[in-house]
């Protein structure tokens, strides 16, 4: 420092240079990790599609909704079929509102049947499918649309379904005492007792009616793992002796990728539960928030004994069925 060629001016001039840079470099990476941080702990926006007519996902959306806001601090959106006056009406089968929603979606679970949407409210379902983030699909999503009258949209009918869920409509093994008594034995499919999706699980019987998936001349789609089995304890083709086509023996849950048009490998949770008497009981809530807790990649936050979907209120469904059986006068609510 005492070099008389070094002007000391300058060097106090290159220091404070240097200072400068070194407090912007700190300032840059701790940005960086607050920005990563919040990335990290942003809460996921889920959006639950509610679209079919018979088994009142209308009623039991909205609780799984709860469960999911609760548990993950999900920021959650739940989407209608409604009539021209804001109405919930499942029977509507051209029109979902707010399907919006899913252009900010980190998961979308869906329960369709039969829908025939225009092309601005299914493009942004398949859009969200083709992007690569993970799904949940209920029972009749499996025929999800249903276009009678446009050749050029036949695919989504049957192709659509079994290549991004598994499996299209097939059969099921008949409606027996509809809501009275449980009629499908609910079971781990062995070498899956230590899936995380399954965490808190026990048997049961369940009042979905089984649906036939694979076996005979059908086989799930894809990479298709499944986890749990049903045995059907009353069938129409027992009856009519198909069993050999249709056995008493079929998947209700599965897991599944999907790498749509962006490149990305989806994670694909889907089961052929859904009656909403099998929503009342905790160990279907439990497979349902598991599900969806492993779609976005959190099974390891998944506790031993399953999610807790202890409800904060009364879960009181009306029971399936076709027709003016859903609730009436009632419009969509923002999920507290």
């Amino acid at each position: 420092i005492n070099n008389p060629k070094i002007d000391p001016m300058k060097l106090k001039y290159i220091a404070l240079l240097f200072l400068s840079i070194l407090t912007a470099c700190g300032e840059k990476t701790k940005e960086s990790k607050e920005t990563n941080l919040r990335d990290e702990v942003k809460p996921p926006h889920i959006v639950f599609v509610t679209g079919e007519e018979e088994y009142r996902s209308e009623e039991s959306f909205p609780m799984l909704a709860r469960l999911a806001k609760r548990e993950l601090g999900a920021k959650v959106t739940v989407v209608y079929s409604v009539d021209s006056l804001g109405y919930i009406d499942p029977n509507r089968t051209d029109h979902i509102a707010g399907l919006e929603a899913l252009e900010t979606a980190d998961l979308m679970v869906v329960f369709m049947r039969f829908r025939n949407l225009p092309k601005t409210e299914r493009d942004y379902i398949t859009n969200y499918v083709e992007s690569g983030k993970p799904m949940v699909g209920f029972r009749t999503t499996s025929h999800a649309f249903k276009y009678d009258n446009d050749s050029t949209l036949i695919e989504f009918n049957n192709a659509w379904p079994a290549k991004v869920f598994g499996q299209q409509w097939i059969t099921h093994h008949g409606h027996f005492d509809d809501g009275k008594y449980p009629v499908t034995n609910i079971t781990i499919k062995v070498g899956h007792e230590n899936n995380p999706i399954l965490n808190g699980f026990s048997e049961f019987e369940a009042y979905s009616w089984l649906y036939h998936v694979d076996g005979g001349n059908w086989k799930l789609q894809g990479d298709s793992e499944p986890i749990l089995m049903g045995h059907s304890t009353k069938s129409q083709h027992e009856i009519n002796g198909k069993l050999d086509e249709y056995s008493l023996d079929n998947p209700v849950a599965w897991t599944k990728s999907y790498t749509g048009t962006s490149g990305k490998k989806a994670r694909i949770f889907f089961t052929t539960l859904g009656h909403p008497y099998d929503l009342k009981l905790p160990v279907t809530r439990k497979i349902v928030m598991n599900g969806i807790y492993w779609a976005l990649g959190k099974e390891d936050s998944i506790p031993k004994d399953g999610v807790n979907v202890t409800l904060d209120e009364p879960f009181l469904p009306n029971n399936s069925g076709f027709g003016q059986k859903f609730k009436k006068n009632r419009k969509p609510e923002p999920i507290l």
